[in-house]
């Protein structure tokens, strides 16, 4: 999909992450991401590229099968298809910009953005609804295990040999690990983080 078509995905345009290209580089370095993560990422990028419904379809399962997950969505009970909706599309685009964007400012600016936009700073005003004002904490960290358990089979489904299918999904680990990290930021105190 284009991104120019995805509602509300401002990758470029959003404001200043707090977090600095400098701590984003010891961050990296405490999940062991290195140069042959990103050459890796980059593969599970060109694998996934034509998988990313299949993925969110799984996911999207996952999280509709779980009422304590799909609460999120809702408002006075119902889930609000809309707001799935336009959140899949981006959730879609994370994949790609996870396995091919550069690990620059504007990459790190866009990570605090989906953060917020988890936290009650922001939750609900990107898309304009009105359902449950906050993701939990709880759900952001504990979601990088079902998002790197289930992404390893979908790994392997273009005959890379298992050694590469390990690489790959190692890379994406620490990614993800990374990546939600970051969406933390809002929720923690100043001078926490």
């Amino acid at each position: 999909m284009e991104t120019t078509a995805i509602k509300d995905y401002t990758y470029g345009a959003a404001a200043a992450s707090p977090v600095t290209l400098q701590d984003l580089d010891l961050l990296k370095q405490t999940v062991l991401f290195t140069d042959e993560d990103e050459r890796y990422l980059q593969m599970a990028g060109e694998v996934l590229k034509d998988q990313t419904d299949a993925v969110l379809n799984l996911w999207y399962g996952f999280v509709g099968g779980h009422p304590h997950l799909v609460y999120y969505f809702t408002k006075n009970g119902q889930p609000d298809m809309d707001y799935l909706t336009a959140v899949r599309h981006r959730f879609g685009q994370w994949i790609m910009d996870l396995c091919n964007r550069k690990y620059d400012q504007q990459w790190l600016n866009y990570q605090h953005e989906i953060g917020l936009r988890h936290h009650s700073a922001k939750k609900n005003k990107t898309d304009n609804v009105d359902t449950v004002p906050i993701i939990n904490f709880r759900y952001m960290v504990a979601f990088i295990s079902p998002i790197t358990a289930t992404i390893k089979s979908f790994l392997a489904k273009k005959g890379h040999s298992n050694e590469e299918v390990e690489k790959m999904h190692t890379a994406w680990f620490k990614a993800v690990t990374l990546t939600v990290t970051l969406w933390c930021y809002p929720y923690i105190n100043k001078g926490e983080f």
